[in-house]
């Protein structure tokens, strides 16, 4: 499978870019698989901290069902 690369450009402020330019040189790995391995493990993150809208839906069907009990507990 072949994928269309595209070119990113970002502004970082220089001490983030030297703690970058020193793992990068520690790793022996380049700059821009530092890079490319810290957006995929945000969107990740971001994609597992998001509910799922059966989830959702399960907790808000279970929440209406108990919240009678749930104004009892807080009493």
């Amino acid at each position: 499978m072949s994928r269309t690369r595209e070119t990113l450009t970002a502004q970082v402020d220089d001490a983030l870019l030297a703690d970058l330019r020193r793992l990068a040189k520690q790793e022996r790995r380049p700059i821009q698989a530092l890079v490319k391995e810290a957006i995929e493990a945000l969107i990740e993150q971001r994609r597992q901290s998001t509910a799922k809208p059966h989830v959702m839906s399960a907790y808000q069907t279970s929440h209406a069902y108990y919240a009678p009990l749930y104004k009892k507990l807080a009493e």
